[in-house]
């Protein structure tokens, strides 16, 4: 399938800035693990097609491309934000939390910033903060791209250690299979007490 090239919305932002700094979140929805979130910063946009809406591409896909994100962008920033965080201030205010800390580490005077749906306030910049912002701007499909990939290696890494969650394989998702467990073991330190889930109906 050939692919349409992003990047035309970034160009246009750096028509007047001095850079453009992407920002998104990878596990907002789930029941267990963190939220991670990524921010990177370009003051060119290549044209590299495999940049692209995160969920559009397979998983070595996504490895290739947050290979050539972190070669290739002026600089970049993961956060991992811990269950609990996110049970203390909620998922929006976590998500917001860290999205605030990689502006305020990789924005620049006279930066463009484009957070994916999540409205942000800080002094001195103007924030674009567009919904589906990772399926239309480079920068922040980038961001998407290098959390997705780094939250996904986490995962596997917790399942090796709190097996019986399939991690894995549903990365903390409420899958049926991730239910079932649930209904069967219960909640591990890692599942967020905030977020309700459904038992498997028969």
């Amino acid at each position: 399938m050939r692919r349409r090239c992003l990047g035309a919305n970034d160009r246009r932002l750096l028509r007047g800035a001095s850079c453009v700094v992407g920002i998104d979140e990878v596990g907002r929805g789930c029941l267990a693990g963190p939220v991670v979130v990524c921010g990177v910063r370009f003051e060119a946009i290549a044209a590299q097609p495999l940049i692209q809406d995160s969920k559009t591409l397979t998983a070595r896909q996504r490895e290739q491309a947050a290979e050539w994100v972190v070669r290739s962008c002026a600089d970049w920033l993961v956060l991992e934000v811990w269950v609990e965080v996110i049970d203390r201030l909620s998922i929006l205010q976590a998500v917001r939390l860290a999205m605030r800390a990689c502006v305020r580490t990789l924005a620049r005077p006279g930066s463009a910033v484009v957070v994916d749906g999540v409205e942000l306030a800080e002094e001195g910049l103007g924030i674009q903060s567009p919904v589906r912002a990772d399926a239309t701007f480079f920068s922040v499909a980038a961001a998407s791209i290098v959390a997705k990939v780094h939250r996904d290696r986490l995962m596997v890494e917790l399942d090796g250690r709190n097996p019986g969650w399939g991690w894995r394989q549903n990365k903390g998702y409420g899958t049926a299979e991730h239910r079932r467990a649930l209904e069967s073991a219960g909640r591990s330190y890692l599942h967020r007490k905030t977020f309700q889930w459904s038992p498997v109906l028969p």
